[in-house]
């Protein structure tokens, strides 16, 4: 569920690199798509919102299927290159103040047949820069978004690029074109903004204006959309941000046809909650993307070896499960299936939660941040990161060691320096009896520690076990409030440890910034620090050679406050029937989807 971006290379001319749209997905000569052809995939989770950059819908399972209903201006390949999207050309024009031009093609249309434009992208920028945002957060005890009132303006969405751009955006008299100037430096303009990969450019702008305004003209909705931005209208904002948030979940097929609205070759046609969706190509669609299979259907469980069972049962064709041995040797057994098995970009990791009230937060220990910090010390302590790799992760993967930085990949270019001073080597090993002298310095005794994991996943309920009896021998009592629909309660306050997994969505510096910074969208735990508010800062405009340093001083930071810990990267596995060609998976979102175009099935 994560947002993370990292510059990826592209063109560079007279100080100006640009992402053309040229070749883009499907070259665009295909004769024609197989018009009978149906493509079955295993997800284990279920799709639940259109909108991927709200904190409810930045996820995966709505990234992979909104991928496939959108275009975009790029996307990453299975070697983490960009390539050219479909909708238009994203180029640097200038590099003092930094500015970036996006231009749409002429055939770019949304599916009821209005322009795809620089309005939808405006809204985009102003709902995910939280400029606009009149409080710092608006949410329930449960971490849903509140409706805000007439006075109130909160988009339910923060991305750090988006927020150096202060201004209106200069826009073309036929909207096609919206230039954004940034108020400082940043590291990731190209990827870390918008309009690359399964957000494209969001949610359909004029459908916002007749849900939130009750404008049906979609070019004057256009209008009022831009008019209400550039003038800062809070009554209007409000209402705007309020279908931003929320006006785009459903979790079953919506009787509001507005809601399905798309600018890519596939429209939803079906959804049975919980069960599957079910998309095919739309005759409507006016790019130049073309996918070779009909209908796509995505089934949904959350159960690997469930899901391994209805590949060999031949109700799925395709799916990348949780990765384990039982897994492997069981896809491998299946006659006509094939099983890549490689890393995958996606890690598991431990983070607390600080503002709950529970054992790790200050205010539950009499406002004494040293006090919480020390429990939260202690658990780090009992965590048994070799004895999770040992058990689970090398039976997949025999060279498998911890993941011991919390932003970068083991073998990347700064994984080592970091890794050297972040000081994670002292959790390198099992310290039950540090971890009860921490508890004893701390004054506490036998905290009770909620963990909150998907335990319908058996990968996780063999981790979930193993940190539970290492945690009880140093005194912790462990409560099991493991859930299949996790992903909905990050946040909620519900629970002290999380234990989950973080997939990325590109490959820059500045990907961390959501996880760590203050109210920042994936800092679920309500972690707030100023020092690591600082350092995140400075990581947003560094230069090159300051890379590798300022990630080891935030991780440093990370380590001291005892945010939490990684654990290891997941191995990966890839498993299709031989009637599907062209199967593979890149290690960002959307992984396997990425290439859907060139799909065949015989």
């Amino acid at each position: 569920m994560n947002k993370r971006f990292l510059a990826a290379g592209a063109s560079v001319a007279a100080a100006a690199m640009v992402l053309t749209a040229c070749t883009p997905p499907g070259g665009g000569d295909d004769s024609e798509s197989s018009k009978n052809s149906q493509l079955n995939i295993g997800w284990n989770e279920s799709f639940r919102s259109m909108n991927t950059q709200t904190a409810n819908g930045n996820a995966v399972s709505n990234a992979i299927l909104t991928y496939m209903m959108n275009d975009n201006f790029g996307y990453y390949d299975d070697n983490l290159e960009v390539q050219d999207g479909a909708l238009g050309k994203l180029e640097k024009v200038s590099d003092d103040p930094l500015k970036i031009k996006y231009t749409f093609n002429d055939e770019a249309k949304w599916s009821d047949g209005t322009p795809v434009d620089a309005a939808d992208l405006a809204l985009t920028w102003a709902a995910t820069s939280s400029n606009f945002n009149t409080v710092e957060s608006n949410n329930k005890d449960d971490g849903s978004v509140k409706e805000n009132d007439a006075k109130t303006v909160y988009f339910d969405s923060a991305s750090i690029g988006p927020k150096l751009v202060k201004d209106f955006p200069e826009i073309s008299d036929d909207g096609k074109e919206a230039t954004f100037e940034f108020s400082k430096p940043f590291a990731d303009w190209q990827t870390g903004f918008a309009g690359i990969g399964p957000n494209g450019v969001g949610v359909p702008s004029h459908i916002v204006a007749k849900k939130a305004l009750g404008i049906d003209d979609p070019e004057k909705g256009k209008e009022a959309i831009l008019k209400a931005i550039k003038d800062k209208d809070t009554e209007k904002l409000s209402k705007i941000s309020n279908t931003w948030n929320t006006g785009f979940d459903f979790t079953s097929m919506p009787d509001d046809e507005d809601l399905l609205v798309h600018n890519g070759p596939y429209k939803m046609t079906k959804f049975e909650e919980g069960q599957y969706v079910t998309l095919e190509l739309d005759d409507k669609y006016t790019g130049p993307t073309k996918p070779k299979v009909n209908t796509v259907t995505v089934r949904y469980n959350g159960d690997p070896m469930a899901m391994v069972q209805a590949i060999e049962n031949g109700e799925v064709d395709f799916t990348q499960p949780q990765a384990t041995a039982d897994v492997l040797s069981a896809a491998e057994d299946i006659d006509g299936v094939n099983v890549d098995a490689a890393d995958g970009a996606t890690y598991e990791h431990v983070d607390f939660t600080f503002d709950n009230k529970g054992p790790f937060d200050p205010e539950a220990n009499g406002g004494d941040e040293e006090k919480a910090k020390k429990v939260r010390q202690a658990f780090l302590k009992t965590l048994p990161r070799e004895d999770i790799v040992e058990k689970i992760i090398k039976p997949l993967n025999d060279k498998a060691v911890t993941r011991d930085s919390f932003n970068q990949v083991p073998g990347s270019p700064m994984y080592d320096e970091i890794v050297k001073g972040n000081g994670m080597e002292d959790l390198k090993e099992v310290d039950v009896d540090g971890a009860k002298k921490l508890l004893k310095e701390a004054g506490v005794s036998s905290p009770t520690v909620r963990v909150m994991y998907d335990n319908t996943n058996s990968r996780r309920q063999q981790e979930f076990q193993l940190i539970k009896e290492s945690a009880e021998k140093a005194g912790f009592k462990i409560k099991d409030v493991g859930d299949a629909n996790w992903g909905t309660r990050l946040g909620d306050g519900t629970y002290d440890v999380s234990l989950f997994g973080w997939q990325s969505e590109s490959t820059g510096i500045t990907d961390s910034d959501a996880n760590y910074r203050t109210g920042a969208q994936n800092n679920y735990g309500g972690y707030s620090n100023k020092k690591t508010d600082k350092i995140l800062d400075k990581i947003v405009g560094a230069p090159e050679s300051e890379h590798a340093k300022l990630s080891t001083e935030l991780e440093k930071q990370l380590t001291e406050d005892a945010f939490g810990a990684p654990l290891f990267q997941h191995p990966e596995l890839v498993i299709y029937r031989d009637k599907l060609k062209n199967a593979k998976s890149t290690t960002v979102s959307p992984t396997i989807f990425w290439n859907y175009w060139e799909w065949e099935v015989n």
